[in-house]
């Protein structure tokens, strides 16, 4: 990893990207859930549907929900049975999961504040991994899928879901007008935070395409990787095989 690193659009020493993350997360964390819906229309219940369908969760499996925070993806991989552990680096985002757990008589998750570069769960120890609009916000990404591949059981599964660059000729201009003009007046709105979401959507834009991130996947030990494109790529849902 570089000494510097994309903190939206800025480039920032490496060594203060996880805090100044760790500000936007505990700024929005009340208002996580409101501010998605606000900005994708609801859509990103969605995408997290046929995220979990796609990971096909079943009873007994041992899952890492990485940067799952507010619960979204462990409530609905926990429905299957799975045992799912919550990671999380920001308290903040894990308190407002646990609280939407209890209110939904949700129990069983496991919650846990850990770095998805550095995580202490033991070698070869849960059946897949998840993370979904997360791993963007990760200081060293490689780093933190090598350690997705060390955690994971011979025939243990990798999903990521994140936004990408859609290839649909006239909707990336029309979305990328929306994100840049809209979200931060949203943010404002509806979280008293315009610098925040500033934040999301420029780092959007410096995440790797989808070809350059399935190409980082493989690069972390695993194999079969594939990308879904949604919308054309605005969002996708890249997984890969440890073998």
């Amino acid at each position: 990893m570089s000494d510097t690193v994309s903190f939206g659009y800025e480039d920032i020493p490496a060594t203060e990207k996880t805090a100044r993350v760790g500000g936007v997360f505990t700024n929005v964390a009340r208002r996580y859930d409101l501010m998605n819906d606000a900005m994708s229309g609801g859509m990103h219940r969605l995408w997290k549907d046929r995220f979990v369908r796609r990971v096909q969760p079943r009873t007994g499996e041992q899952i890492l929900d990485m940067a799952g925070g507010t619960g979204d993806i462990a409530f609905r991989l926990a429905a299957s049975g799975a045992s799912v552990t919550v990671a999380d680096i920001n308290p903040a985002m894990l308190d407002v999961g646990m609280e939407r757990a209890a209110k939904r008589g949700i129990a069983g998750l496991v919650w846990s504040e850990a770095n998805a570069e550095t995580l202490t769960f033991p070698d070869r120890f849960f059946d897949a991994y998840t993370i979904a609009f997360g791993i963007r916000n990760v200081t060293d990404i490689p780093k933190a899928l090598r350690e997705a591949h060390r955690v994971l059981r011979r025939g243990g599964r990798f999903f990521c879901l994140e936004f990408s660059t859609t290839l649909w000729p006239g909707f990336r201009e029309i979305y990328d007008a929306y994100s840049h003009r809209m979200v931060p007046k949203l943010g404002q709105l509806l979280a008293q935070d315009s610098e925040s979401y500033r934040y999301l959507i420029e780092s959007i834009r410096r995440f790797p395409d989808m070809p350059s991130f399935e190409r980082m996947i493989g690069e972390a030990g695993f194999v079969r990787t594939k990308v879904e494109p949604l919308l054309g790529g605005l969002v996708a849902i890249h997984s890969g095989w440890k073998i």
